[in-house]
């Protein structure tokens, strides 16, 4: 695309998640632009924007046009792709749990992922960007026409990559966690409601209200769960004595809704300080990810209490106590 080709776009700018819980890479690897909340349902012309907590859903189907260009942002000021939208509006339910987020509302998109996130210095994308706006900052929208003007120019017509398919629900929960994935459901989109919940809850309540009765379902008594200890915000032991040669693992918990996949590193840093061989779980109470220290802390389990999936039954099957 040249660059007066580039000057006749339309220049968007779409959020991304928040920079400790962002989403920008999944939608780069999987060709889509993605945007919530999706759990109402489709959008229709029909449907009002209250329907969609505003009006950036009928935007983002009715407005974005195939050819317009999108930037993908997190924070005030920083993108990490610029992309052109290559396709018309869709409702994908398998895109009811990213990182936590009901992203259903989809649009094909041919990302090119910059080499490093940029960042322009001041907050070009205003004091509180909404989720999708048209760009008018002179700034941006040079940067955006010197880097469609400029090479490699392979990515903007290839092929898009495939959709990942749906994962189907879990409907056969195991007896022993049915209520703490029951009080999951009722109670996660409450929390996010700030005028009728208020604060979300911090991670001592998440813990005390999900974490251990999740494990204590899954087997585990009461003597061999830590909380609080030697700086962890949860371990379990194999046998007695809690000590740091029969810790099986370390559960690192984080206030509803934040970044949980930004908390590895700090896990990691609990295990070695105390000489231990054992997996890590970060979780915000309601979404869990395991990483298996055999495999390099690799992740190789999740779940989301509020939203299971058959896979999820592998997060299960590994906190099980044996």
């Amino acid at each position: 695309m040249s660059g007066l080709e580039a000057s006749r776009c339309e220049v968007w700018q779409l959020g991304a998640g928040t920079a400790s819980r962002s989403y920008a890479g999944f939608l780069v690897r999987h060709g889509l632009a993605l945007i919530g909340p999706g759990d109402a349902g489709p959008w229709t012309p029909e449907r009002p924007d209250e329907d969609f907590g505003g009006g950036y859903v009928r935007r983002f189907a009715s407005e974005l046009q195939v050819g317009d260009v999108l930037l993908l942002r997190t924070g005030l000021s920083t993108i990490h792709a610029v992309g052109l939208v290559a396709g018309g509006y869709e409702h994908l339910e398998q895109f009811d749990d990213v990182n936590g987020w009901d992203l259903q509302h989809a649009r094909r998109v041919r990302w090119q992922a910059l080499a490093e996130p940029h960042d322009f210095g001041t907050p070009v994308f205003g004091a509180n960007p909404p989720r999708l706006s048209r760009v008018r900052n002179g700034e941006v929208l040079e940067f955006v026409k010197r880097f469609l003007a400029s090479p490699p120019f392979h990515w903007q017509e290839a092929p898009l990559p495939p959709l990942p398919a749906p994962e189907p629900a879990l409907e056969d929960v195991p007896a022993g966690i049915a209520e703490v994935v029951a009080t999951a459901r009722d109670l996660a989109l409450l929390f996010r409601d700030a005028e009728r919940f208020g604060e979300p809850p911090a991670e001592g309540e998440m813990i005390a209200h999900f974490v251990v009765p999740l494990l204590r379902g899954l087997g585990w008594p009461a003597e061999r769960i830590a909380v609080e200890w030697r700086r962890v915000d949860v371990a379990v032991f194999t046998r007695l004595p809690r000590s740091p040669e029969h810790c099986n693992l370390v559960i690192e918990a984080k206030r509803f809704g934040a970044g949980t996949e930004e908390a590895l590193e700090q896990a990691r840093g609990y295990v070695e300080a105390l000489g231990a061989r054992c997996d890590v779980v970060v979780t915000d109470g309601i979404r869990y990810r395991l990483y298996a220290r055999d495999s390099g802390y690799e992740p190789v389990a999740y779940a989301n209490l509020a939203c299971l999936k058959r896979p999820a039954m592998a997060l299960f099957w590994r906190l099980s106590r044996a």
